[in-house]
Formats: C-alpha cells, structure tokens, sequence
C-alpha cells in the first residue's frame, strides 16, 4: 500500500511490551484509544501497520499490531513513527487546529503585516507553544493563546499575533533600585530559594 501523501504523524512506537509482540505506543490523538479508529497506519516508507488490540498503560497505550507476534518483532520497531493521510482525519471544530496545519502559515502583525511564518508547533508539557521564523530570526517562542494568538485563519494561510501579550515586546519600565535597569535583566530571588541558579 503506499504511503500517505499528506501525511499527520499520529503516534511512535516505543518498547517492547512482554513476549508475544506487544509494544508501548505513545499517542498524539486526544483520546489515546482513538488511535485504533482512524485505519491501518503507515510509518514513513509507506508500510502498514494494522492494529489488532489496544488497551491503556499510564501514559501510553499497548498495542498488539497484525503480523507482529514475538518479543524480537516488536524490538526492531522500537522508534518507528506512524501516520495516517490528513483526509482519514475529522473535521475540526471552530477554534481547533491541527498542529500539520498551522506550520508554515504566515505569521502577521497587529496592523497585519507580514512579519514571518510559523516553523512548528510544540508541547513541552506546559501547553502549545509556537516556534516562529520572526523577523529574521529563527526559534522565536510564542504561546499559542488567543491572547498571544488572536486569529488563525489556515483558509486564509496565516496567523495574527499580539507582540505584547505574547511577550515579544520589552516593557517600559522606569530604571529600578540604585541605576538597575529593569529591562536588561530581572532579579532572580534570594539563592537560597532557587533564584539565582
């Protein structure tokens, strides 16, 4: 079967998960048993993998995948990344956005100048997090809030961001204590309490 032509990476393998082929697979569908729902998965050369059975563990699900029976089968998997074409996935609702379709939106200002595009889109744990090819410069980190990110328009090809709510734009602070300048760099607290590291 060939592999998907607008492909949306939906999961990687990770372990092995006892003898009989199991594997530890770790989702990027909202509801980690989904991923049973959308049809065969294709890892980046194009082969299928059908998944048989699929039950949560914590924070992964395992899978048990057509044709792979053993403990040596399920290792040399270990890694492999799995798609599904873009078309196999559900509309989104209003406001909601698949992460394969904000990257390379432009990325435009208050007065709607074209000021950039979005490189990714990442989750370090703490909420989604664009990462913009701004002004020239590459790796600018945004949050991806309606506050930073007030439209998204994917029909459109861009996003509108607000410079001050997403950080992007020093403030205007009076000279602190003793000549510190408040706007080079920002008392970390007592060492004794983790601020100064």
């Amino acid at each position: 079967m060939p592999k998907p032509e607008n492909s949306i990476q939906m999961a990687v393998i990770g372990a092995a998960h006892g003898i009989r082929g199991e594997l530890r697979v770790k989702t990027f569908t909202g509801d980690p048993l989904a991923l049973g729902d959308y049809g065969p998965l294709h890892d980046k050369d194009g082969r299928a993998f059908e998944i048989v059975d699929i039950r949560p563990a914590g924070t992964v699900v395992v899978v048990r995948f057509k044709g792979v029976d053993d403990r040596s089968a399920a290792e040399a998997l270990t890694g492999t990344e799995l798609f599904v074409d873009r078309s196999a996935l559900p509309d989104e609702e209003e406001d909601e956005f698949y992460h394969a379709d904000l990257v390379g939106l432009a990325v435009k200002d208050e007065d709607g100048a074209a000021v950039g595009k979005v490189a990714a889109v990442q989750n370090f744990g703490g909420g989604d997090i664009l990462d913009l090819t701004l002004d020239g410069r590459k790796g600018v980190l945004i949050p991806f809030s309606k506050a930073a990110v007030p439209e998204v328009s994917v029909a459109g090809g861009y996003v509108r961001i607000d410079r001050h709510a997403a950080g992007l734009v020093e403030d205007d602070e009076e000279p602190g204590p003793e000549g510190f300048d408040m706007r080079k760099s920002r008392p970390r607290g007592p060492k004794d309490a983790g601020g100064n590291r």
